[in-house]
């Protein structure tokens, strides 16, 4: 069996709280117990000044007392004074009132065989005539004492008199102050202790028990994944100030700058997006646009008011694929479309050659194919670029089985390779599969109000320095009020009611698949990243016109927004 190798010594980390309530603990009781000592010393010093100042007024009295006078001059002072210093110590609460001559030979004193014996302290001050007050350990032990003169009608020194107050005695005056201060100084403590208890209690729930160092590798292990993750988080508080802001937020909003702190309403986002970011109902996958991407918004509420957190995912890559991938379905339709036109006519033709009218069925496969190959031959020659002829004949096709004429103008002219690769693909699919989706919708709504067949017109051609993608319907039109709100997301006349508009907006989206009142909105933000503009006029119909230079100047990001022109 091999032998086990032992585990490495776990290191006790105490955490946050743990460590202020030692610290807190500390001061307090260094607080409490500094307070006690000066308490104690400011007692203590008040105490011997009250004893000093209690001997010298009983020391003063008896030598002002004719009756010491009278004695210090009779045979036997002790028979006299002995009684009484002993009534006026018992009277004054002093520990001895000693009499005695100037020599120092003491008449009087608590003990009696210490009578006859020398006074123990320093007498010449007295013999002076002074009072004064001294410390000296007698035959009572340590003392406070003062030793006064006695004074006849010469004022000579007649007698001394000396009283005092023990230590001891001071100290057992002092013990009932000094326990009380004990306990308020205990009770101090303990109350600051439990005070200190809860506050640290609750700063442990909010810590989680955590360190110093803990909570500082977990704010740079928060900051870091912030700013790491892909998808955008914002914070806000309760005014709407944003609190934080990782990268991918501000690249996804256009953000400059520091933005903490700033109100969201000053962040210049887009009015629809402001309303959902603001707004007190939460918000689950709602598609916005900004100036150059389309953002899948979720908003929250941090616990009860405190805020709310916004997520932001980036969808624009992933709407440009779906636009692809509705432009092959759309192709695919088409096809079919073609091939169920092509079975159709082809059963004509052999109804006619079966009813023996061969001159009538030739006449009807050739016009046919010459009609079909007339658009092909169109298309093929004005545009040289593959991926919008591709687009176009699949939107005639599709057209043509709704019912609607879709015709390319004669001016019409993109010679292949002259777009530069800065215009890809996906963008011009966005752009004019867009217009043309909408002008098909438009012109199938107001065809019962405006003679003639439905048609949609499209003009694609290199315009000096711009690429200009003009389409035009024979619909009803844009109402004038409605066009500051095409390009806004969720714009849909058809939805408002109002007439005309309605395949401009909402019908044009839902064939693009791109939800209700958002394709056109694609197109503005298409045009405003190449650095175009879109302009809406009106002719029989509504035409849009989308202008996209091919040498793009350099990115102007403070004028960006602004790039896209409405003009009715």
């Amino acid at each position: 069996m091999s032998a086990r190798t032992p585990l490495p010594p776990r290191r006790l980390v105490r955490s946050l709280a743990g460590q202020l309530f030692l610290v807190q603990v500390v001061i307090v009781a260094a607080v409490v117990a500094g307070g006690a000592v000066l308490a104690y010393l400011f007692t203590a010093g008040r105490a011997d000044d009250a004893a000093r100042r209690q001997v010298t007024a009983v020391a003063r009295a008896v030598a002002d007392s004719p009756t010491v006078l009278d004695a210090a001059g009779a045979p036997d002072p002790t028979a006299v004074l002995q009684p009484y210093a002993e009534r006026v110590r018992v009277d004054t609460g002093v520990s001895f009132v000693t009499v005695m001559d100037t020599a120092g030979v003491r008449w009087t004193h608590p003990l009696p065989e210490q009578i006859g014996r020398p006074f123990l302290g320093h007498i010449d001050w007295a013999l002076a005539g002074e009072t004064r007050s001294e410390t000296y350990t007698g035959t009572l032990g340590p003392s406070v004492r003062v030793v006064t003169p006695v004074l006849d009608e010469r004022h000579r020194v007649v007698a001394l008199v000396s009283a005092g107050i023990t230590v001891q005695s001071i100290s057992a005056r002092l013990r009932g102050p000094l326990l009380a201060l004990v306990g308020v100084a205990g009770a101090a403590l303990a109350v600051g202790g439990i005070g200190t208890y809860l506050a640290n209690s609750r700063l442990r729930r909010h810590t989680h028990g955590m360190g110093p160092a803990e909570l500082s590798h977990l704010y740079e292990y928060h900051q870091a994944t912030l700013h790491a993750v892909r998808e955008g988080l914002v914070l806000l508080d309760r005014e709407h100030r944003v609190v934080l802001c990782n990268d991918a937020a501000r690249e996804l909003l256009g953000l400059e700058g520091a933005v903490e702190g700033r109100p969201v309403d000053g962040l210049g986002l887009p009015d629809a997006l402001l309303a959902a970011v603001s707004g007190d109902a939460p918000v689950r996958d709602e598609v916005h646009l900004t100036a150059e991407r389309v953002v899948v918004l979720n908003t929250s509420t941090i616990g009860t008011g405190l805020g709310r957190v916004l997520t932001l995912r980036d969808h624009t890559e992933l709407q440009a694929l779906s636009g692809e991938l509705d432009s092959v379905r759309g192709f695919t339709e088409a096809l079919g479309a073609q091939a169920h036109e092509a079975a159709n006519r082809l059963h004509a033709v052999v109804s006619l050659i079966e009813l023996g009218r061969h001159r009538e069925a030739v006449e009807f496969a050739t016009a046919e194919l010459a009609l079909a190959q007339r658009l092909t031959d169109r298309v093929v020659a004005a545009v040289g670029e593959p991926v919008l002829a591709a687009l176009l004949l699949g939107k005639a096709a599709q057209a043509a089985e709704r019912g609607v004429e879709l015709t390319l103008t004669p001016d019409s002219s993109i010679d292949d390779g002259v777009l530069p690769p800065r215009l890809t693909a996906r963008d011009l699919i966005t752009v004019l599969g867009n217009l043309i989706d909408n002008a098909v919708d438009a012109a199938i709504t107001g065809a019962a109000a405006n003679p003639g067949p439905p048609e949609v017109t499209v003009t694609a051609r290199i315009d000096g320095d711009h690429l200009l993608l003009r389409v035009a319907d024979s619909g009803d039109g844009i109402a004038p009020g409605a066009v500051d709100d095409v390009f806004r997301r969720g714009w849909s006349t058809k939805q408002d009611g109002r007439a005309g508009g309605g395949g401009e907006g909402g019908s044009r989206a839902s064939s693009s698949g791109h939800g209700r009142g958002l394709g056109l909105a694609l197109v503005a933000q298409a045009a405003r990243r190449n650095g175009g503009t879109v302009e809406v006029g009106r002719e029989r119909g509504a035409v849009l016109t989308v202008r996209l230079p091919l040498d793009r100047p350099a990115r102007d990001d403070a004028g960006e927004r602004e790039r896209v022109a409405v003009a009715p």
